[in-house]
């Protein structure tokens, strides 16, 4: 029998805050990389930094997957491989899109994967999203935009545009990450040790093309550069992707999507605390109706509680049962990538 707990666990009465406290705490590295990538990024050094990030990151999360690597199958690594060109995409979009338009912009434009994910996450799954969820979506979204009336909209650019997609290919990789079935029960930190190096191969094959090589990019840089060079690498790029595939396999594409969402709340914080910025009282108002609708669309799209001693999707089979698509059954235990928050 459903009770009023079972929408704020997952099966096993794993609360859902556990989950959530790691998303959130990505959004907020997330905000404060405009500061950073500003700071950065030219047209010109976009991919050398880009490829200079990750080559930064990738090791280090090596070391975390440790011998996970090694038990990882060619569909896995197929899948992985799959995962880095679209995350790749995804930065490529982001970073040139932060280059050429406001940071106001970027930051509200971005928050639409708020509503792409659930709408996209509607039409796999032929599902309708539910009224509270499309609500409290829209009402973060208003207070998105009342947050960045502050300081004013420019007038649409190149740089709105590639937010634009880049809030579209945010969507695609969430969605890619959730629904590959090949990837239910692969470790998370092996799994984005694949998609980095993937994302490297990009970035590598573009390079030559670049104005600038990475090499003249790393030389010139200066202390305080590199410094933030390693945020993005280590907090911005190696923590955050690793919890949105820990999480998103969790609980539910949209639900890790309106978490995210925050992030140009946290984008303003961090702006006015760090970087002067003034939002003046339609800011505030936008951050309260962006917490309100945030912890409304937490609720709305809590995933319901499996009946007792029923496989889901997520959670995968129970032991000694064969998965859905026929694969081998899971030990008792299995971890779907990292150890249980």
């Amino acid at each position: 029998m459903t009770t009023a707990t079972s929408r704020t666990t997952r099966p096993g009465n794993r609360p859902l805050w556990l989950i959530d406290v790691p998303v959130v705490l990505v959004a907020v590295v997330w905000g404060s990389s405009y500061l950073a990538a500003k700071e950065l990024a030219t047209t010109s050094t976009v991919i050398a930094l880009l490829l200079l990030r990750f080559l930064v990151a990738t090791p280090v999360m090596a070391v975390v997957a440790g011998r996970g690597i090694t038990r990882l199958s060619a569909r896995e690594i197929g899948a992985g491989a799959v995962l880095g060109m679209l995350l790749s995409g995804v930065l490529v979009l982001e970073t040139f899109g932060v280059v050429h338009t406001s940071a106001t912009n970027a930051g509200l434009i971005i928050s639409l994967t708020m509503i792409f994910t659930p709408l996209a996450e509607s039409v796999a799954t032929r599902t309708r999203p539910t009224g509270a969820f499309l609500g409290a979506a829209a009402l973060s979204v208003t207070g998105v935009a009342l947050l960045t009336q502050g300081s004013g909209f420019t007038t649409p650019s190149a740089g709105d545009l590639l937010m634009l997609l880049a809030a579209v290919a945010r969507t695609v990789h969430v969605m890619a990450m959730s629904r590959m079935k090949s990837l239910r029960s692969t470790d998370s930190g092996a799994l984005t040790v694949v998609q980095f190096l993937g994302a490297i191969a990009v970035f590598a094959l573009a390079s030559p093309f670049a104005a600038v090589s990475p090499v003249d990019v790393a030389a010139a840089y200066s202390p305080q550069q590199w410094t933030a060079l390693l945020y993005l690498a280590l907090m911005c790029t190696l923590f955050a992707f690793f919890v949105q595939m820990w999480a998103v396999r969790r609980t539910s594409p949209s639900r890790v999507s309106l978490l995210l969402g925050t992030e140009p709340l946290w984008a303003a914080v961090i702006g006015v605390a760090a970087g002067g910025d003034r939002p003046g009282l339609l800011g505030a108002a936008g951050a309260v109706l962006v917490l309100i609708g945030t912890t409304w669309g937490r609720q709305a799209a809590a995933p319901p509680a499996a009946a007792e001693g029923e496989p889901t999707a997520e959670n995968g089979p129970t032991e000694g049962e064969p998965a859905a698509d026929g694969t081998a059954p899971q030990p008792a235990g299995a971890a779907q990538g990292a150890p249980s928050a």
